[in-house]
């Protein structure tokens, strides 16, 4: 009789350890659950905040359907911004027109057009105290030259064609020029591939936008250098666009940087001894993180330090000149 009883005895211990096992596996993976999760969360929000706590929206400064902002620094206590009339816009002629403002906030319109056929107005001062206007014309970049930065008068000639080796391009254009401290200049230029980018992701763009770059001694004569945006990848999907140079200078470092803008929002590069860095995202004013390809992304970003503040201006398609800013 003893021998007969151990066996049930022995199969309910062992149902008993797989159970007491099934419990603590279960415990277990529950317990790595909660700590994990939190954990993703926490990451994706930092993500999220990081962003947030760099650059703060602020809203709107000039209201209408405006775009490729540029802003200059008059070096008189007050800054310009340039800003042109979106093409959408019936009977319009490319008008470019301008406002002044001392806080980089509150912007006063400047009476008459600044220029007419003209996109993405892009502005350098010159050593003698002028000031230069690169412009897309036509399908290239063309340029104008004025004395108080109002009244603008074209230069003959092209400054950026749109033959490039090893590419079709439709037209080149969104250019960004910047000169350096030794007075040679650096334009990057957007070139148009009359071709979606391709990718198993449906596209809003139903072509392709990659940056090249030249440089100059005179401002008038640029020479080719290549690819400086090569935008057909899975960050980009063959987006770039409204490229923007920027001395940045933050807690006593200064770097100079290529800001520009995509699908999911602004980008920036640094450049060093004529190479580019990989693209870094900065900025968007998408809040729904799941929407790949938010309706109204921050184009055009143009920036300038104003009082010791950060100001990102932007273009809200339909709606005009936006603006974050960021303190030190």
């Amino acid at each position: 009789m003893k021998e007969k009883g151990s066996a049930p005895l022995i199969i309910i211990l062992v149902a008993v350890i797989v159970i007491i096992a099934i419990i603590a596996s279960f415990r277990f993976l529950k317990t790595k659950s909660d700590v994990q999760t939190p954990s993703l969360q926490n990451q994706k929000s930092e993500q999220v905040k990081q962003v947030g706590s760099k650059w703060q929206e602020k809203g709107i400064i000039i209201a209408g359907r405006y775009a490729d902002a540029e802003v200059v620094d008059l070096e008189n206590g007050q800054y310009r911004i340039y800003y042109s009339v979106e093409p959408e816009v019936p009977g319009n002629k490319l008008e470019v027109y301008s406002s002044v403002s001392k806080d980089g906030i509150n912007w006063e319109k400047e009476s008459g057009i600044r220029k007419t056929f003209a996109t993405f107005p892009d502005i350098v001062k010159l050593p003698d105290g002028r000031w230069r206007m690169y412009f897309q014309n036509a399908g290239v970049i063309k340029s104008a030259i004025s004395t108080d930065g109002l009244n603008w008068t074209d230069e003959p000639g092209v400054r950026i064609d749109k033959n490039e080796p090893g590419f079709n391009l439709e037209n080149v254009g969104a250019q960004g020029t910047i000169r350096l401290d030794d007075d040679n200049y650096i334009m990057l230029y957007r070139g148009t591939i009359n071709e979606p980018y391709k990718t198993s992701e449906k596209l809003p763009n139903k072509d392709t936008h990659v940056y090249f770059w030249a440089t100059s001694k005179d401002g008038l004569t640029f020479e080719k250098k290549g690819l400086a945006i090569d935008s057909r990848n899975e960050t980009l999907l063959g987006a770039a666009d409204g490229a923007e140079w920027v001395k940045w200078d933050s807690s006593g470092q200064v770097e100079l940087r290529v800001y520009f803008w995509s699908y999911a929002g602004v980008f920036y590069m640094i450049y060093k001894d004529g190479s580019f860095s990989q693209p870094v995202f900065d900025f968007t004013n998408n809040k729904n993180p799941m929407t790949k390809f938010p309706p109204n992304p921050p184009a055009d970003p143009t920036l300038a330090k104003i009082n010791g503040t950060w100001f990102m201006y932007y273009g809200q398609h339909t709606k005009g000149i936006y603006y974050a800013n960021q303190k030190e």
